[in-house]
């Protein structure tokens, strides 16, 4: 009977590792609302991050992939939860610009584009109106939007692990028109690292059950 109350914990802790994650928000439908943005901004628009609450949850950074569309502080909406690549977004198959939206978030989390220079240059490859904008012309988004489509062209398909799409459901808004469509990440953990982890639990249970034997 203690034998399966210990496995029974092991998979718990292991389910728990696999929500955070973010693999159980993959393919679902989730409650979101805009919190708050973080301040950076150019072009007369705020620029990565902005920060969400999903199903209530504590605020997460999200980068906006939708320049033609607004949203407001406080709106709320539904969004469909995929894989970047899932070609489900609202920009349809469009997978290149999205593979090259997905490398572009990735620079600005690690510091190699700034993020008023790498958000404007996602909106590029999804809208002329961010192209035509003087921000985008004079900043030099333009190159770095065809240097990261060169590179996605080629890029392996584990540079996209952890990238998730948050599509918005029209007409579950609580105000203005089709909200904006958000790219979040979740760093998957390395294989070695997992397995490392389940060791760890493994020679943990043992020790318990050890215990427990010994007050038995």
């Amino acid at each position: 009977m203690r034998t399966l109350r210990l496995a029974g914990v092991f998979l718990f802790v292991l389910a728990m590792l696999a929500l955070c994650t973010g693999s159980a928000l993959a393919n679902s439908t989730v409650d979101m609302q805009l919190v708050s943005v973080g301040g950076n901004n150019a072009g007369g628009v705020y620029t990565y991050p902005y920060n969400f609450s999903i199903n209530g949850g504590a605020p997460v950074s999200l980068i906006c992939d939708t320049y033609d569309n607004e949203i407001t502080v406080g709106e709320t909406w539904k969004a469909q939860v995929d894989g970047l690549l899932s070609g489900s977004g609202l920009f349809g198959n469009q997978l290149l610009d999205y593979k090259a939206a997905g490398l572009i978030f990735k620079s600005i989390l690690n510091g190699t584009l700034s993020a008023n220079v790498g958000n404007f240059a996602i909106w590029g490859l999804f809208s002329t109106n961010a192209q035509n904008s003087s921000y985008f012309q004079s900043s030099g988004a333009g190159a770095v939007e065809l240097q990261y489509l060169a590179w996605a062209g080629s890029a392996p398909s584990s540079a996209f692990n952890g990238l998730v799409l948050y599509t918005p459901i029209s007409g579950t808004q609580s105000a203005n028109g089709t909200p904006q469509e958000f790219i979040g990440y979740s760093p998957v953990p390395e294989p070695g690292s997992m397995i490392l982890f389940g060791t760890g639990m493994l020679s943990l249970a043992g020790v318990v059950r050890r215990k427990l034997k010994l007050q038995s």
